[in-house]
């Protein structure tokens, strides 16, 4: 009993000094820099482009899984680039990288399953205007 005490005391005292970013709540400080309106996402090298209506920027993390309330974890969020691991209960799963470079400007990588099916996106996303 001494020592669950002595381990949540540790674990108390860690918490007050405060953890790693990774153990944190998820900033995705990157999404937060890009332009908020309509963009045009281009799957390469000659698939599909799609509209997206962007609010926060996490709109870019499930490409796959866009109506799906999936639980994510944060990977890397560094000042350039974001990626990010999120699981779509009976759905599937995704891993996609966001990478800024700029405002108006993102390159998009994500792979995962979608209802069984395995997927792979290679993708660049572009700002076009007001939703």
């Amino acid at each position: 009993m001494r020592k669950v005490l002595k381990l949540v005391a540790m674990v108390s005292a860690g918490a007050a000094v405060g953890l790693p970013a990774s153990a944190q709540a998820p900033e995705l400080a990157v999404l937060g820099t890009l332009d908020k309106g309509a963009w045009t996402v281009r799957v390469r090298p000659d698939g599909p482009t799609m509209r997206l209506c962007v609010r926060t920027g996490q709109e870019f993390i499930q490409l796959r899984h866009r109506q799906l309330n999936c639980g994510r974890f944060v990977v890397e969020d560094e000042p350039g680039e974001v990626t990010v691991q999120y699981t779509c209960r009976g759905h599937g799963y995704g891993r996609t990288s966001i990478r800024r470079e700029g405002n108006r400007l993102v390159q998009l990588r994500s792979q995962g399953t979608e209802d069984g099916q395995p997927f792979s996106i290679d993708a660049e996303g572009r700002y076009v205007g007001a939703c």
